[in-house]
């Protein structure tokens, strides 16, 4: 019997046939892919533990899809790419990836890359059904008002003053909704990673900066000289200043 199920997404047929023949030397079953769209009709039809996809795909941003697995499907993702520096690391992280392996990458490497994320998902499978443990979606209707805007996290969304839907990637919900629930307190970067990624927490911790940058550029108001609402607190963290109203359906 396979350990695993596992998809490769690569446009390279060489890169393809040797990521296969390392997984299935170890026991892995693979299936490949080599566009993006391949892999969504491939995903749409069967289950899979584990996605490994190169960002440079012939028909779409690598990081376009590492997103749509990642909002759709319980399976793990590990990016293999060849673009290796930090931020490019980073993004691939805030996408929704479990992990990043650069080309060219050793056997052993990338193996022991694939158990990792697999022991970790499934470990939270059996240890943490909710898939955040620091911020938890609230079961009793509860929604946050603040400076016009309103957050729903049971349908999980962020209205707008004038009344639009703000569409925020999981990730950046699951942070914004930590800071409005715990408004006027500082939390640290590690616990704003724990409730964004909770088990799969990256080793960069500056991930959360990245985010923050998003999440003011889509909330705070455009012409402010410092931010109004996330405040950058020194040696401390992040904390969210703006008043802020729950309200109960």
């Amino acid at each position: 019997m396979r350990l695993a199920n596992i998809l490769i997404v690569d446009d390279s047929p060489d890169v393809r046939l040797v990521v296969r023949m390392i997984l299935e030397a170890a026991d892995y079953a693979v299936v490949e892919a080599n566009s993006g769209e391949a892999a969504v009709e491939i995903l749409g039809r069967h289950p899979f533990d584990l996605a490994v996809i190169d960002l440079g795909l012939p028909d779409m941003n690598g990081l376009d899809l590492v997103r749509r697995i990642a909002a759709t499907s319980p399976c793990g993702i590990i990016i293999l790419s060849g673009r290796a520096d930090t931020v490019e690391r980073v993004v691939g992280l805030e996408a929704g990836a479990d992990d990043f392996v650069a080309k060219p990458f050793e056997r052993r490497e990338l193996l022991a890359r694939v158990r990792s994320v697999l022991r970790r998902r499934q470990a939270s499978a059996i240890q943490t059904p909710a898939p955040r443990q620091m911020t938890t979606v609230n079961g009793d209707g509860a929604q946050y008002d603040f400076a016009g805007w309103r957050l729903e996290p049971s349908s999980r969304s962020l209205r707008r003053p004038d009344g639009a839907i703000e569409e925020l990637p999981q990730s950046e919900f699951n942070l914004l909704l930590t800071l409005v629930e715990r408004a006027g307190r500082v939390l640290t970067r590690e616990q704003l990673l724990d409730a964004t990624h909770g088990s799969h927490t990256p080793a960069l911790d500056r991930s959360v900066d990245v985010q923050i940058g998003r999440l003011r550029r889509r909330i705070e108001p455009p012409k402010s000289a410092e931010p109004s609402f996330i405040r950058t607190i020194r040696n401390g963290g992040y904390m969210f200043c703006a008043k802020v109203t729950k309200l109960n359906d």
